[in-house]
């Protein structure tokens, strides 16, 4: 079975290359949440914006475009013990499609500013969904994350 997505807009970063985000990330897991960027959506989806002004936050759905290996174990950078790559956030993934919760700063026509990016200059957008209650789980565990979140 073939699956085709096309992109509804691209990510603009302060990283313009993957090496850039390993220079810059620290040891501790929530260490983009300061990064900004931009998320421009094309023209065409431009109207699917609407009403999204009065989220706080959204999800990220995009596409790990300069990603070219396929793996089944990550190495995370702050726990150098080799995982499975469903129970990390590595980019070498079989179908390499990343997620990601975004604070929305503000929004200007087609062109959304967010905080907390982690993802590279010119990153294809897949979806945008609203961060939403039913998103938030107060009873989640973080399984081997759980030592690095305190």
């Amino acid at each position: 079975m073939e699956i085709i997505f096309n992109p509804i807009g691209m990510v603009h970063s302060p990283f313009q290359e993957k090496k850039d985000i390993k220079k810059s990330r620290n040891i501790d897991p929530k260490g983009f949440e300061a990064i900004q960027g931009e998320l421009e959506i094309f023209g065409e989806f431009a109207d699917g914006l609407h009403d999204l002004d009065g989220f706080s936050h959204i999800i990220l759905i995009f596409f790990f475009h300069k990603s070219m290996e396929r793996k089944l174990y990550a190495y995370p950078p702050f726990d150098k013990k080799r995982r499975g790559i469903f129970s990390t956030r590595s980019p070498n993934r079989p179908n390499p499609i990343g997620f990601t919760v975004l604070r929305l700063l503000n929004r200007d026509k087609n062109k959304l500013r967010v905080q907390g990016l982690d993802m590279i200059e010119g990153t294809p957008i897949l979806d945008i969904k609203p961060y939403t209650p039913r998103d938030q789980k107060p009873e989640a565990r973080f399984g081997w994350l759980q030592k690095w979140l305190g």
